[in-house]
């Protein structure tokens, strides 16, 4: 059987890997990483830098990359997404992973995104099981929350590059900027 896991970045990737391999071995895994949402370019090289160097270390011998960075795109339709910017940033990417599943011959898909207590995990999951019903393959469903402390404590000792926000320019905003008192 085989799985295409959607991956975020390294960090996010550890613990749901080590679980999939562990619990489920009869799945031959493909890391999948497709995240135009990343804001700026120099943080999704750094993430992108990040995952080919974990997925070396611990022997993750398929890793596709889309390496398109379509950030006008993901901007405009975040901005007009009904349901929100997040909402419209796990429907893409969910959407796009069920896609190269079922046009690659994987027999399911998941997603690193179901590892994080920062994620909107409800929105995740639904946008995961639209895509699969959309594109007709299966999504293979996990809570990979258990393991988020593991995972963190994995990745630093690995002193891997453990970015700040989630992703886009928005989360970045949100993270960063503070208004000051007088400002609104």
């Amino acid at each position: 059987m085989r799985m295409l896991l959607h991956v975020c970045c390294g960090p996010c990737s550890v613990f749901p890997v080590k679980q999939l391999q562990e619990e489920y071995p009869e799945y031959e895994i493909a890391g999948y990483f497709y995240n135009p949402n990343i804001h700026p370019y120099k943080e999704f090289v750094k993430r992108l830098d990040t995952l080919k160097a974990f997925a070396e270390k611990i022997g993750l011998n398929s890793l596709i990359i889309d390496e398109s960075y379509t950030l006008e795109e993901f901007l405009l339709e975040a901005l007009q997404a009904p349901g929100g910017r997040c909402t419209h940033c796990y429907d893409l990417r969910m959407r796009q992973t069920a896609r190269y599943a079922k046009e690659h011959g994987f027999d399911c898909f998941s997603t690193t995104l179901l590892v994080s207590p920062y994620q909107q995990h409800d929105l995740i999951k639904a946008a995961a099981e639209k895509a699969a019903t959309a594109e007709g393959v299966s999504f293979f469903y996990l809570d990979f929350r258990t393991g988020w402390q593991e995972g963190v404590k994995i990745s630093r000792e690995l002193e891997m590059y453990r970015q700040p926000y989630c992703g886009c320019v928005f989360s970045e905003r949100d993270r960063y900027y503070k208004p000051r008192k007088g400002q609104s």
